[in-house]
């Protein structure tokens, strides 16, 4: 069973190539069990948390990226992505976000992430959207996240 309509409350899986690795690092069979994302709230949790902090394929973490950590490499920024928000729905979505313009789940999200800003206090930075930016899962190299 292709497991693509299972999304975790605070993060977000979306095929066998996250639930096999994420149920690994956190001790669960998401493969055989992919509800416990969406039904067990310790679950959901953790594998957010997974999503947050783990590199996959060519995409940094986002972690790294929102933390300053990640350099993206010349082939980064020639397909645009350069450190900022935008690069964090690049790496969640971007294969349906990103790269053809102006998109309103991408400025929603931009909405949420300057709301939550404010609320805490921060600054948004710089970087926010990635409409122009060619998603991770087209090719190119990514960056690395200093240690």
């Amino acid at each position: 069973m292709l497991i693509s309509d299972h999304v975790a409350a605070a993060g977000e899986l979306s095929s066998n190539f996250n639930y096999g690795p994420a149920g690994r690092a956190i001790g669960v069979d998401l493969l055989n069990n992919p509800d416990l994302v969406a039904t067990d709230p310790v679950v959901s949790f953790k594998t957010a948390l997974w999503f947050w902090m783990t590199p996959q394929g060519n995409k940094p973490s986002s972690h790294d990226v929102i933390t300053g950590r990640w350099t993206p490499t010349p082939a980064d920024v020639a397909a645009g992505r350069v450190p900022g928000y935008g690069v964090i729905t690049n790496i969640v979505n971007g294969g349906l976000e990103c790269g053809h313009g102006a998109d309103d789940r991408v400025a929603n999200r931009i909405g949420f992430y300057q709301r939550y800003c404010d609320v805490f206090g921060i600054g948004y930075g710089s970087n926010l959207d990635c409409y122009n930016q060619r998603p991770f899962n087209s090719g190119s190299s990514v960056g690395s996240a200093e240690q």
